[in-house]
């Protein structure tokens, strides 16, 4: 899995990095087809977006999360994430 963590008007600090890695390996367990995930964190005045575009093998999907604390934000980001990757899995093995 290439991981790509990109800042809009933030420095992406190392505990933003580790955490944001340490999230990602719930969402590991659940998919092996896991190939790109692009992650954008910015901020505008008092709002911290997090949006992540992962590309699964035969899908594409995009989430976005916007909270006060960017912690917060990417906590909703992961649980949204999961949700739609168990989405797309159970989806596909009801067509197999």
């Amino acid at each position: 899995m290439n991981l790509h963590i990109t800042g809009l008007h933030l420095d992406v600090t190392e505990a933003l990095r580790n955490h944001i890695q340490s999230k990602l390996e719930r969402i590991n367990r659940h998919s092996d087809n896991v190939i790109t995930v692009n992650i954008t964190l910015s901020t505008e005045k008092v709002n911290h977006k997090a949006a992540a575009h992962v590309h699964l093998a035969g899908k594409d999907l995009h989430v976005e999360s916007v909270e006060n604390d960017m912690y917060a934000a990417i906590d909703v980001l992961m649980d949204k994430l999961d949700r739609a990757i168990l989405q797309h899995k159970e989806k596909s093995n009801r067509h197999s």
